[in-house]
Order: C-alpha cells, then sequence, then structure tokens
C-alpha cells in the first residue's frame, strides 16, 4: 500500500515538472487527461494491492485444510411411501350422569367423555320407563344412590291425594372391587326398575342413606318406609310392596337410623303438644309397633338430623342439637340427656342462628349457618366426648345465601368441601367456595380454610327447588356442577380446581348424581 502510494506521488511530479511551465499553460488539456489516466491507474494499483494483503492475512489464519476425495454418487433410494397420519384417539368415558330436570319433573341421563372438548353422549333423554308427572302438580324430591340403585321421591301438592311415592332406577352400572379400586362395567342402560306412586304413600319430602338402605318419609302417614338396593333389584311381586313401614315422626320428616338398628325420626312442628318431638324407632322389632319413646328437644321446627361415630345430630330452631345413639333401644326419654351447641346469633334480626341440613365426611358434620358476614361452614367432630364448634366464615354478599355443602376425598388426596352461594332473585354472580378440610393432612379438619371461589352458571331457586347441585365419579377425579338457570352442567377437575368442560343439557338441571368412572383395563 505504501510503495503504491510513493510510486503514485513520484511519477506524477515527474510528469508535472518534464515540462516548461508555458508549455504545460498551452497543451492544458491534453496535459490534464494524461494526469488523469496516471491517477486512474495508480487507485486501481492501490485496490489489487490492498485486497491481496487482505487475502493474504486470512490465509494465514486459516488452519490447512485438506481436500476430500470425491465420493461415488450414491444410488437412487425408492420414495418411502407416505405414512397415514395416526387416528385421534377416541374420547374416554368417565362417569354416568344422571339429573332432576325441572322444566318437566322427569329423570334424565347421559354419559359425559373426556376430550377437548369435553362432551355428553349423543341423545341426552329421559330414563326409560319414568312415568309422565304433572310438572303442575308434581315434584321429584331428594334422591340416593346404593349398589347400582337411584332412587327418587315423588310429592305432590296437595298432601298425597294426587300422587306421591317413590321411583328406582337400576342405573346399568356395576362396581366390581379390584383389591384396592374399583373396576367399573356399563352394563346396560338405565331403566326403572320399580315405582310406586299413588295416593297411599304420604307425600314424601325426604329420602335419606343409611348403612346402604333407603329411608323414605311418609309425612301425612306419620311414618318412613325402610327399603334396601337388592330388594328393588329383584323382580317385583304383585301386590306386594318392598320395604317395610315403620311410624314415627310426622308433618315433614327427617331422620336418622343408625346400624340397622334403630331410627330417630323427627316432628317438625314449632309448638303444640309435638314441639321439638323425636321418636326412637326400633327397626328389630315388627314395623307394626309404636315407636319405643320419644325425646324432646329445646325447641322445635326441626328440619335436619344425620348420624355419626354413635351420635345422632338434630337441626331445630336454635342450633344443633345431638344425644348419644341408643343402639339396644333400652333406654326411655327421661334418661337421655339432649346437648345443645349455640351456632350464634344473626346480626340483623337478634335471632338464634340455626341450620336445615347435614352431610359426613369421616367422623366430622358438616353445615352451613347465618347470612351475610355471619355465614359460616360449620364441623363439629362426632368422636369427640364433647363436639366443639369450628367455623369457616365465608363472607357472603347480600342477595345470596349458602346451601347445604358435599365433601369428598379427592383422588390426589384432598379433602375438599363445596358449598355455593345461590340467589332467590336479582342477578348478583353465584358462587363456588372449595374450602380444603385438613390443610396439614393431621385429619383434624380445624384449620379448614377457603382455597378457592369460583363463578358458576345461574341457578333457578323456587322454594326448596332449582339449587345447584354436585356429584363426583366413582374415582373422585372429576366433580360435576348443575347450572339450572343455564341448561348446563360444568366439568370441574379436582386435580387442579378448574373447570375443564361446559356441557349443554337443556332444560333445568338440579339434583344430579354421577355413576361410575372410567373403565380400567387389567
Amino acid at each position: 500500500m505504501v510503495g503504491i502510494c510513493s510510486l503514485f506521488s513520484t511519477q506524477f511530479r515527474v510528469f508535472c515538472d518534464s515540462r516548461p511551465r508555458s508549455e504545460r499553460d498551452i497543451h492544458e488539456g491534453g496535459s490534464v487527461m494524461r494526469a488523469v489516466k496516471v491517477v486512474v491507474a495508480c487507485v486501481v494499483l492501490l485496490f489489487a494491492d490492498e485486497a491481496c494483503s487482505i487475502a493474504a492475512n486470512q490465509q494465514s489464519t486459516r488452519p490447512v485444510q485438506f481436500s476430500r476425495p470425491a465420493q461415488a454418487a450414491r444410488p437412487a433410494q425408492a420414495s418411502r411411501p407416505a405414512q397415514a397420519s395416526r387416528p385421534a384417539q377416541p374420547a374416554r368415558r368417565i362417569t354416568r350422569l344422571f339429573w332432576q330436570d325441572r322444566s318437566d319433573d322427569s329423570l334424565k341421563w347421559s354419559e359425559v367423555y373426556s376430550g377437548e372438548p369435553w362432551k355428553l353422549k349423543p341423545g341426552v333423554g329421559v330414563v326409560s320407563g319414568f312415568p309422565k308427572l304433572d310438572s303442575e302438580k308434581q315434584d321429584l324430591v331428594q334422591m340416593e344412590y346404593s349398589d347400582g340403585i337411584v332412587l327418587v321421591g315423588v310429592r305432590d301438592q296437595d298432601g298425597g291425594k294426587i300422587q306421591s311415592g317413590w321411583i328406582a332406577v337400576d342405573t346399568g352400572v356395576r362396581a366390581v372391587s379390584h383389591g384396592n379400586h374399583f373396576d367399573w362395567k356399563y352394563q346396560q342402560n338405565p331403566v326403572v326398575k320399580q315405582s310406586v306412586l299413588n295416593t297411599e304413600q304420604g307425600n314424601p319430602a325426604h329420602v335419606n342413606l343409611y348403612d346402604g338402605g333407603f329411608f323414605i318419609a311418609n309425612d301425612s302417614k306419620n311414618g318412613f318406609t325402610w327399603i334396601s338396593p337388592a330388594d328393588l333389584l329383584r323382580p317385583a311381586k304383585a301386590n306386594v310392596l318392598p320395604g317395610r313401614f315403620f311410624s314415627g315422626g310426622g308433618s315433614h320428616i327427617t331422620m336418622a337410623a343408625v346400624g340397622n338398628a334403630v331410627c330417630y325420626s323427627t316432628w317438625i312442628d314449632g309448638g303444640g303438644p309435638n314441639r321439638g318431638r323425636v321418636d326412637v324407632v326400633n327397626l328389630r322389632k315388627s314395623p307394626s309397633s309404636e315407636p319405643a319413646y320419644s325425646l324432646t328437644l329445646p325447641t322445635g321446627v326441626i328440619h335436619g338430623a344425620t348420624t355419626n361415630s354413635g351420635k345422632v345430630f338434630f337441626a331445630p330452631q336454635d342450633g344443633v342439637c345431638w344425644v348419644e345413639a341408643d343402639l339396644n333401644v333400652q333406654k326411655s326419654a327421661d334418661k337421655v340427656v339432649v346437648n345443645h351447641i349455640s351456632l350464634g346469633t344473626d346480626e340483623e334480626g337478634k335471632e338464634p342462628l340455626r341450620t336445615g341440613a347435614f352431610v359426613n365426611h369421616r367422623n366430622w358434620v358438616l353445615f352451613t349457618t347465618g347470612q351475610a358476614e355471619t355465614s359460616s361452614l360449620c364441623l363439629l367432630d362426632a368422636k369427640s366426648s364433647a363436639p366443639k364448634l369450628v367455623k369457616v366464615p365465608i363472607d357472603v354478599r347480600d342477595g345470596l345465601s349458602l346451601v347445604t355443602p358435599e365433601a369428598v376425598l379427592a383422588a390426589g388426596g384432598k379433602r375438599y368441601a363445596f358449598v355455593f352461594e345461590d340467589r332467590s332473585e336479582g342477578d348478583v354472580q353465584e358462587e363456588l367456595n372449595v374450602i380444603d378440610l385438613d390443610p396439614n393432612g393431621d385429619r383434624n379438619f380445624a384449620d379448614a380454610t377457603v382455597v378457592k371461589t369460583i363463578g358458576v352458571g345461574a341457578s333457578r331457586v323456587e322454594g326448596h327447588y332449582g339449587h345447584h347441585s354436585i356429584s363426583f365419579d366413582g374415582d373422585h377425579k372429576f366433580g360435576f356442577i348443575s347450572n339450572p338457570g343455564d341448561g348446563t352442567i360444568w366439568v370441574l377437575s379436582l386435580a387442579d380446581l378448574e373447570v375443564k368442560g361446559k356441557l349443554e343439557t337443556g332444560g333445568t338441571p338440579g339434583a344430579l348424581i354421577a355413576v361410575g368412572a372410567a373403565e380400567h383395563h387389567h
């Protein structure tokens, strides 16, 4: 580069100084052209020299590479046939659902299939053989499931004078025990197995399940009927009604049966001689027998009863009462100690707080109480010699109220309670509260706490009817939520508490029961 510049400078001076100035002036045009040519030539030499220098430097820094011998050309390969795309995985059946449709007072069913999206089996329909009810005069009431049978009560609006009773449905699903789990077999479509609807059934409002047996309240007959699922699966006998009728309780009966030995049957009266009355019935004696004895609670309007860990709990007008179960039915009324647990006082009305129904989970009794800021999920340890009230506060907005909880031990080992906040009117967003019953896993629910609140679809509350409902598949992996006002059923994963699917049912789906789980193949 330096050499080129020196050469250019020298040659240009020689050129300019080789002639007298006067001659240069005379021949200016030609001299300039010659000078331009020299400059161009020098510039070309300059860039050539620079390019060579750069190339030399790059060669000096690269490793020496040896050329590869030429490879023989590969023989042409036959093209592979295009692979067929894998077929989509078939949707998996998760459970069979049964739900009451308030729009026509029918019992409908379908099956839920997982996938993207989740789906109901095509052709949602009424259970085969389900009788046509008069939706203006009759109502479906509580229903329970046991050993392949769903039993639902029927109540009319004229004290049982139109037609009341019960309907038993063979679900077509059977559980086969395999050690620590069940395999679920979907053997046939559901069908009505037996049904009793007439003017002699006492207009039941409540159907309860104790020790695998159905207890049906025959309100206007002041008694109840006890039926085992095995009796319902057998062929019906002409002129022979299944089950046994027992006298006990009255008006609007709730029941708590213990060990297939004794049943506590309540009266709802708020005054008079039957205020706070509970009849104690010996289930081992002839059904024609009168109650063994009757005990009296401090207050009346009893609207709920249950049993747990050898105790019997009642829901009267004030708080909760409990007694020790008399399994041998050997006591008398004056020997029974009635224990009372206060639930507190309503902030506005200054009335004592109460509840209306119970559910059980392990040795714990669960129920709800209160309104607005006094609303709570309540828990009692029935194994304790003196159960103490545990309250989980739930701040409920005006216009909403808590309903009876449901509890489950999820497949992942968590114990949850689910409590809906339903509205009777207005457009306040309704919600589902999820309570972790045992955060530290010690089976003591004293540390229970709300872990999630989920907005849900609309209810359609009319008196006792039209509330949300939740039920769980047989493996306790999913919850199924009915939204009566939306005509939908939602799928909730119990693993992450997220809604996985929203299923269109139409109508007004209310109380529902899930039967079975995904089939396992061994």
